[in-house]
């Protein structure tokens, strides 16, 4: 009976350790640990894993090459992971190779992708620091989603007050109004009626010209004609000459006056005497009134003949023919 009890505990102990060593495998293989591998490591250093945890999976160029076996914070900016990597992958990265935090799939879990690089360098060893990678995460790509969709909004926003704008100014009234374009076609039919009559006053210069090239019309006569151009020079000339003699004329005008100032600033001269000498002045005034005077009494003279017994016959007869000759011109 003892027997059979402590055959019991045994039994129960070693079910007991089964189940641990199973439970352990299977959290093992749940977290992909490769219980039996090399202990390849190799490290990486980033400033955001962006939720990368102990246990997710390491990708080599998309192929499955090992788990994040440790996280650790170096500084508040710096985060070292170190990498377990299968053996079997660990042959085919080189120290140039990048490390990046991505994603498995759109939503999945995270992962770090280990990328090869072109060019000639060394396999690492174990414990070698990849370079690290920036990528582009969700939630940055859905802030700069957001700040376009801000952007495009306000876009929206000024081209509809644009467009309404346009909707109640004057130009947009002036393109909707059919009067304007009648008138526009009836511009454009005098812009080519006008045109039509630039291209026939061309045509004309043109034979005008080639006229005047063969020396046909006035203009080929103005131009060919050596007895015309002869003519003209002569007039060119007699139109020189008559300048330079009025040129000459106008100097001694110049002189004369100048002689004529220069006697009334000095005080000789009949001029002088006539418009400064007061006396002289006085003297022609005299004169003048006395001129007046003997014009009136020599008409009060002839008035006087006019009504004398003598001659009054004779200023009837003078007047008589004045009135015919008037009557005679009326006539003609």
């Amino acid at each position: 009976m003892a027997n059979k009890e402590t055959n019991n505990i045994k039994l129960g102990g070693f079910v007991l350790a089964g189940l641990l060593v199973l439970m352990a495998a299977f959290y093992m293989i749940g977290k992909n640990r490769n219980i039996f591998g090399s202990g390849f490591e190799l490290r990486a250093r980033f400033n955001n894993l962006n939720g990368l945890m102990e246990g997710n999976n390491v990708l080599f160029s998309g192929i499955q090459a090992g788990t994040v076996k440790k996280i650790t914070m170096i500084n508040d900016t710096l985060i070292e992971v170190t990498l377990a990597i299968d053996s079997k992958t660990s042959g085919f990265i080189h120290k140039n190779a990048l490390a990046a935090v991505g994603t498995e799939g759109l939503m999945g879990n995270k992962v770090v992708n280990i990328q090869a690089k072109g060019g000639s360098s060394p396999l690492v060893v174990t414990g070698d620091i990849l370079a690290a990678q920036k990528m582009i995460n969700t939630d940055e790509m859905l802030q700069t989603l957001s700040k376009t969709n801000n952007n495009i909004a306000t876009i929206s926003e000024s081209l509809k007050n644009a467009v309404l704008g346009i909707e109640s100014s004057a130009v947009f009234q002036v393109l909707n109004d059919k009067t304007i374009g009648l008138s526009l076609k009836s511009s454009l039919k005098n812009i080519n009626q006008a045109s039509a009559n630039a291209n026939a006053m061309t045509g004309g210069l043109s034979y005008l010209v080639s006229q005047a090239k063969q020396g046909k019309g006035t203009a080929g006569l103005l131009l060919s004609d050596t007895a015309m151009s002869g003519n003209l020079k002569a007039a060119v000339s007699n139109i020189r000459t008559a300048s330079e003699n009025a040129n000459r004329m106008t100097g001694q005008l110049n002189g004369l006056v100048t002689n004529v100032n220069q006697e009334l600033n000095n005080g000789k001269g009949p001029l002088h005497a006539l418009l400064r000498d007061s006396a002289m002045a006085k003297k022609i005034s005299i004169s003048l009134d006395n001129v007046q005077k003997g014009t009136d009494g020599f008409n009060q003279n002839m008035e006087a003949l006019k009504h004398n017994f003598f001659f009054k016959g004779y200023f009837k007869n003078l007047e008589k023919q004045h009135k015919k000759d008037s009557l005679a011109r009326i006539g003609k």
